[in-house]
């Protein structure tokens, strides 16, 4: 585990700043979507945008999404998710961010889409969410875990704030199951470092984590398989000539992210890092 696993405030300071400053080159550079893109085994591979958009349908199918009225978006970026939930659903949208340059952008790209009425984002820690019990009937987390210094304490904040009936997704950057070698540790503390994370567990924790919260048909799903190549195609990507000038312009934290891209690529081939799903309906008191 990282040393910030005892300091949330100065973790929290920390992702804010990296998210601050390597946000809009994301965009202008890799688009509104800060996450993985889904490729089909054995198929042809969309374009990288196309990719992360897929990745959204193939998360609503899969965990049986139907209808939002009130969805929270945990770790909203600048509000790729949040958006095209709430075009797709109808949905009132709320997303939380630890990156005030994120939830501005945010913001600004939901009036651009005439979604500002129906959407809100701000600048919150999901460990202490500032919202009622029972607030939404979804709470979508996109690749936001592996920042979370207390996997328990996030999934209880999610539960707290998911009405009865409503259901959680989460999909999250894990490690393999069993214990790890020094060489594996090594290996993620290098990617913790660069990433701002603190630690991940496996999808068997996360499992067994969310086991202890009312979450009925609790389901789970690996698509490390499906999201792997994402990261030698974002690499490609950055040996643009033009893409290599903004990385260099926008910072060191963000010319470490770039040079580590390659540590993420690795760890998906060497089957160390996995990618999970998971996916519960909150129980409904006297069932």
């Amino acid at each position: 585990m990282s040393d910030f696993h005892g300091d949330r405030t100065a973790l929290n300071q920390r992702i804010g700043r990296f998210y601050d400053r390597s946000s809009a080159l994301w965009e202008e550079v890799w688009g509104e979507h800060m996450h993985h893109g889904y490729y089909e085994p054995e198929q042809p591979r969309p374009n990288r945008r196309q990719a992360q958009i897929d990745l959204l349908d193939r998360l609503i199918d899969w965990s049986q999404l139907s209808t939002v009225d009130r969805l929270l978006d945990v770790g909203c970026g600048i509000g790729g998710s949040s958006l095209y939930l709430a075009e797709r659903f109808g949905a009132q949208a709320t997303g939380i961010t630890l990156s005030p340059v994120q939830a501005g952008r945010a913001q600004e790209r939901a009036v651009q889409a005439q979604l500002a009425d129906r959407t809100s984002f701000q600048v919150a820690d999901a460990l202490a969410m500032p919202f009622a019990d029972g607030s939404f009937d979804l709470v979508w987390s996109l690749e936001s875990g592996e920042h979370m210094p207390d996997k328990q304490r996030f999934l209880s904040e999610c539960c707290r704030v998911l009405a009865p009936g409503g259901q959680l997704i989460v999909a999250t950057w894990c490690h393999r199951e069993g214990a790890l070698t020094a060489a594996e540790q090594q290996h993620l503390a290098q990617i913790y470092d660069v990433y701002c994370l603190p630690y991940v567990v496996s999808l068997g924790e996360y499992e067994a984590i969310a086991r202890s919260f009312p979450l009925d048909s609790l389901r789970s799903a690996d698509w490390s398989a499906e999201v792997a190549p994402f990261w030698d195609l974002v690499m490609d990507s950055a040996k643009d000539l033009r893409v290599l000038l903004k990385v260099l312009t926008a910072g060191w934290s963000t010319v470490r992210a770039t040079l580590a891209l390659r540590l993420m690529s690795q760890g998906y081939a060497r089957g160390l890092i996995k990618f999970g799903l998971l996916t519960g309906t909150k129980a409904i008191a006297g069932d």
